[in-house]
């Protein structure tokens, strides 16, 4: 085998362990929350109601994951990266071709599909870890009263070894999630081969019939059909990691093959046994392995859990790095993948909601109720970026953008609208988390504007406030060294350099004004990284460099220094001996009319979740010096 041919299959392998866990455990609970006879309107257990339901799971798979996300919405990257907020980078691109208008409600569809993944990333856990445990019930019944607090137990372990990474145990996933496909095939078989007259439910004919000739039914039973997607997002959400191709291969592969097998042997299970129905997935493992099994979907689920709370660790970092959240602090785990990283808040908050979730409903079905709206909320949105992006970007005609991303938002809105009939039931939840978040982030953003305008107007303009400096009488002195003031731009000057000028009345032998730029883009190269400008006099020692910093990237202040070109700043930098300037600023409430009073509370109380800037900017803390200043909103 080839270097590049093991690279490839190692790629694929890693995929498997980290983008497929989602979906792939969705057989545990899927076909049982279906046909669960506590469901507010559970499907009745009949040979043509198994066909359709086994139908319409396959072709909603089919559509959703294979035709809109592996086929379609993967083609939408923003320099290679995938996810909700890199189609709101790339709408914002194309923000010259439609009106702002358009533009601002299609990034708000987008931050309110980020702020659903949230809710997913608190319930996927507890459902997942939840529905894997309960098959102890099927070793020892008595064991039943021990499912939620050995659940509890192994989520509170999970997010305590967060702050490690996953470098360490990564590699181990992918291996554990192949011999997870081929056994939950190899039992699907086994189900198949007792009643194989289930493969007629891969004929469309009968999800049709299912849904035309029992609407009233199988309009109900989406909301527990949607349970089969869940994890499509994953797909797409972590394609910068992997690549397309990779993500394609392992679906079409070894994922799909595998899924379909064994919702057909859970099919072919109930055709021959209606009493099986609350555990079809486990009553198809061979007599004896029952704990194995039990086990080995522990594991799953747990890889499964690892991919979305990294996956909130991911849109909350890109969030913050947008302007939709105060800076957070980030651990990066590995210094080989820069994806890979822990935020300590969302960590504490993900496992505080899981414990509740798993502690208030107590069991993956009672779950199930609520799991699919954050999922199909996340998924339309989705599409309609997509068809307005393919309809824009690459100029597809408006005939097709309506013929075909009519009928796949259709499948999505009748999704959708099923999954609101659970509202009283549970799916209140997710939808209550998303608003939530959804408030948050779009808050923050407009305190953030208001703050940089009232800023603006204290900070001055830059260039007559060097002009100032150059032509004050008598001169101001010159004191030894390297002072690096931050700075947002180059427009205006830093309040922390106007402070120290006014109240100090010196000025650095050397001073470069620095501002760090994050573009809509995913990573910056070296060549692109770093900018300098005299300012219009290169002998008075005082230059404003620019340093660009892509929204996957850790910023890194000194490093980006080290990167400047001597002969453009009269010598090299001494990073370890540059004194480093920070404008501190404190937003407090006002008079203003610039947000509703409770909104200006809630910006300064998410204000507080804001992140060190001297360990933001990576900048040593015995060299750097903070000048707070107070700004009404």
């Amino acid at each position: 085998m080839s270097t590049a041919t093991k690279a490839r299959t190692g790629i694929i392998v890693g995929a498997l362990g980290v983008v497929f866990g989602d979906i792939g455990t969705s057989p545990i609970y899927t076909v049982q929350t279906l046909f669960n006879p506590g469901d507010p309107h559970p499907v009745p257990i009949t040979n043509a109601n198994v066909y359709g339901v086994v139908s319409l799971i396959f072709w909603s798979v089919m559509t959703i994951v294979t035709l809109t996300y592996v086929t379609l919405v993967m083609r939408a990257d923003n320099e290679g990266e995938g996810g909700v907020m890199a189609l709101i980078t790339l709408v914002r691109r194309l923000g010259s071709r439609s009106s702002p208008r358009v533009i601002s409600a299609l990034s708000a569809l987008g931050i309110l599909g980020a702020a659903l993944f949230f809710g997913d990333s608190m319930i996927t856990p507890a459902i997942s870890v939840l529905s894997a445990v309960e098959g102890l019930k099927l070793v020892d019944p008595s064991l039943a009263d021990w499912v939620v607090p050995i659940t509890a137990v192994i989520i509170v372990g999970l997010f305590a070894v967060q702050k490690r990474g996953t470098a360490a145990v990564g590699r181990f996933f992918g291996p554990v999630m192949i011999v997870w496909f081929l056994v939950i095939a190899a039992c699907g078989v086994r189900g198949i081969a007792a009643h194989p007259q289930i493969i007629k439910a891969l004929s469309p004919t009968y999800a049709l019939e299912f849904i035309f000739g029992h609407f009233h039914i199988a309009f109900f039973a989406l909301a527990a059909v949607v349970l089969s997607v869940t994890g499509a997002e994953a797909l797409y959400a972590d394609m910068g990691h992997f690549g397309r191709k990779a993500i394609t291969w392992g679906w079409l592969g070894l994922v799909l093959p595998a899924l379909v097998l064994n919702y057909l042997g859970q099919g072919a299970l109930l055709l021959g046994n209606k009493s099986v129905v609350n555990a079809p997935f486990f009553l198809l493992v061979p007599t004896g392995w029952e704990l194995p099994m039990a086990i080995l979907a522990t594991a799953a689920t747990v890889i499964a859990s690892q991919a979305v709370i990294t996956g909130a660790y991911s849109v909350a970092s890109q969030a913050a790095q947008l302007g939709y959240l105060p800076r957070l602090r980030i651990a990066h785990t590995s210094a080989s993948s820069i994806g890979q990283i822990y935020v300590p808040w969302i960590n504490g908050m993900l496992m505080v909601a899981v414990l509740i979730l798993v502690f208030a409903f107590r069991s993956s079905a009672a779950l199930g109720y609520a799991y699919g709206m954050a999922v199909t909320g996340t998924i339309t949105i989705t599409t309609l970026l997509f068809l307005y992006i393919a309809h824009t970007r690459w100029r597809w005609p408006l005939w097709m953008v309506i013929v075909g991303g009519g009928a796949l938002l259709t499948v999505d809105l009748m999704f959708l609208a099923a999954n609101l009939t659970k509202l009283v039931h549970g799916a209140w939840l997710p939808l209550l988390i998303g608003v939530v978040t959804f408030t948050v982030l779009i808050t923050w953003q407009r305190g953030s504007i208001v703050v940089s305008q009232a800023r603006e107007k204290a900070e001055g303009p830059l260039q007559p406030f060097i002009d100032e400096i150059n032509t004050h009488r008598p001169p101001y002195p010159r004191v030894p060294g390297t002072a690096v003031f931050l700075n947002r731009e180059d427009e205006t000057a830093p309040l922390s350099m106007r402070a120290n000028v006014n109240y100090n009345h010196v000025v650095h032998e050397r001073v470069l004004i620095l501002s760090i730029v994050v573009p809509p883009v995913p990573r910056v190269s070296d060549e692109d990284r770093i900018s300098v400008d005299d300012l219009g006099d290169p002998d008075d020692g005082i230059w404003y460099v620019k340093a660009q910093f892509g929204y996957m990237e850790r910023v890194d202040v000194p490093s980006a220094l080290r990167m400047v070109d001597p002969t453009l700043i009269g010598g090299s930098i001494d990073c370890t001996r540059a004194s480093y300037f920070l404008s501190k600023i404190e937003p407090v409430s006002g008079n203003q009319p610039t947000m509703a009073p409770w909104r200006k509370r809630l910006f300064i109380a998410t204000s507080l979740l804001a992140a060190d800037s001297v360990g933001y900017f990576g900048l040593p803390g015995d060299q750097t010096v903070l000048i707070g200043s107070r700004i009404e909103v």
